[in-house]
């Protein structure tokens, strides 16, 4: 189960990023982190950015809507997300874990 937490109307949750994949997307959990997975290499926070914007088409939001908390250099990152509820948030990870 990925874990997060709410608080300022922002829902927070982390990241486990692979940077130089193959193919980019969302799947899975590691260590009750969100999978994520980016082409981009991790460096001069290139796969920062691919990051953010593979979470906002995962969750379809705007890419203003994601912000990085913390992780900049790091493979485990935590990210707000904002208008979104927690219902919502819970529905999509639902769908992903039906989907696998």
């Amino acid at each position: 189960m990925i874990d997060y937490d709410e608080a300022e109307g922002q829902i927070y949750f982390y990241v486990h990023v692979t940077a130089k994949a193959k193919r980019p997307g969302v799947g899975g959990e590691y260590d009750s982190a969100l999978r994520v997975a980016v082409t981009a290499p991790a460096d001069q926070g290139k796969a920062n950015a691919a990051v953010l914007k593979t979470l906002a088409k995962f969750f379809s939001v705007r890419r203003a809507d994601l912000t990085l908390v913390s992780g900049q250099t790091n493979r485990r990152k935590r990210i707000g997300l904002q208008g979104m509820s927690a219902e919502r948030f819970t529905e999509v990870l639902q769908d992903l874990d039906n989907d696998g």
